[in-house]
């Protein structure tokens, strides 16, 4: 379960910042809470643009694709678990530097990931008119404890394996959905080889059509976000650092390009196409923060998302639970900006999402971090 961390906070103030912790870099916690911020922002009411001749390209970009294809919004999980990945290498050197062996790893990294399952769990029952909890194991957060623990044992390899293991775990997912076809393919909608999965181990299938056995391509992202964390772990210059993310990022449009005629891009299968064209953004989204954080040194602007990636598991939490307690009940004083139409959504949105992130900055002020 979370447990409250006030040990290891940062300063108050934002230009405190700025001295970073010897191996830490602020552009990752920085990258950390936009990522929070887009998780947490319901797409920032955009969805009324919908209404609006010429601007719904902007309601379809805060939307999942509905099923082949790829928006914006396809591309947060993928970023939040890339940085999860991206993590790991920095958070490991840390307990190994204090003497944990592969035992004491194993066991905090089990640990950990049977915590996220249990808060998944709770979470997604809570309020949820229920008879009795649901046992659910598709919420972002089992799909990471699925894939943290993955990767954790993936890392403990040679190189050349893990990249095997890659390689073998995504061409292993292609070949379940071809060789047990749904009604209409391999990567049928319904009634492919996932929801067939969830059937019988579950007994019901999710909405939206997902399937527990994306943790499989969600593993590889992490593991790429791995990848990126031991790049950025050892002592090298930022061009060296830049050009080899770029390389990266390149090499995976191309690959996500050249999978897609025959491994169509479905985020809500997480298929081998999508893994790599969301790698290829969600790296160049890295890449950005990287540059303007460590290279130019802006690092005050960050600060609104320093405030929330330092809190992620607080704010991801407060958001699935009384989101829409708190959206309703400033709406009780805002009128939900009525007298802008259907655009009232945004300013609404928008001020949800700005006392969500104050409660965020009185935790961060008062040095306290929920954590797992």
């Amino acid at each position: 379960m979370p447990s409250i961390s006030t040990e290891t906070a940062p300063a108050q103030t934002a230009p405190v910042i700025e001295r970073k912790t010897a191996g830490r870099l602020v552009s990752l916690d920085a990258y950390r809470g936009f990522i929070m911020l887009l998780l947490v922002s319901h797409g920032f009411g955009f969805a009324a643009f919908s209404a609006y001749p010429g601007f719904e390209w902007l309601a379809r970009q805060v939307e999942h694709a509905a099923w082949e294809g790829i928006t914006f919004w396809d591309l947060i999980q993928p970023a939040f678990t890339f940085m999860v990945g991206l993590a790991m290498p920095f958070a490991l050197a840390r307990r190994e530097a204090q003497g944990d062996g592969f035992k004491e790893l194993f066991r905090h990294v089990a640990w950990r990931s049977f915590a996220l399952i249990l808060l998944s769990n709770i979470l997604s029952n809570f309020g949820g008119g229920r008879a009795r909890p649901q046992l659910q194991l598709i919420n972002v957060l089992c799909q990471i404890a699925f894939g943290y623990f993955l990767c954790f044992l993936i890392t403990r390899l040679r190189w050349k394996a893990q990249v095997a293991a890659a390689v073998g775990m995504l061409g292993g997912y292609w070949a379940l959905f071809v060789l047990f076809p749904g009604p209409d393919g391999a990567f049928s909608k319904t009634g492919n080889i996932g929801a067939v999965i969830d059937q019988a181990i579950l007994g019901y299938n999710y909405s939206g059509y997902y399937t527990t056995i994306n943790f499989i391509g969600n593993a590889v992202t992490i593991l790429f976000g791995c990848w990126a964390g031991a790049l950025l772990i050892r002592p090298s210059a930022h061009a060296y650092r830049l050009k080899v993310l770029a390389g990266a990022a390149a090499a995976a449009f191309a690959v996500g390009l050249a999978l897609a005629p025959v491994n169509p891009v479905v985020k809500r299968l997480w298929t081998a196409s999508f893994t790599f064209l969301s790698a290829g953004w969600v790296i160049l989204m890295l890449i950005a923060f990287y540059w303007l954080v460590e290279v130019r040194g802006y690092r005050k602007w960050v600060f609104p998302f320093l405030v929330l990636g330092m809190n992620s598991i607080f704010i991801y939490s407060f958001s699935q639970v009384l989101h829409g307690w708190l959206y309703r009940g400033l709406g009780v004083f805002t009128g939900h900006f009525w007298y802008l139409g259907k655009l009232g959504a945004i300013p609404q949105n928008l001020l949800t999402l700005a006392v969500m992130w104050y409660l965020c900055y009185w935790l961060y002020q008062r040095k306290i971090f929920l954590k797992i």
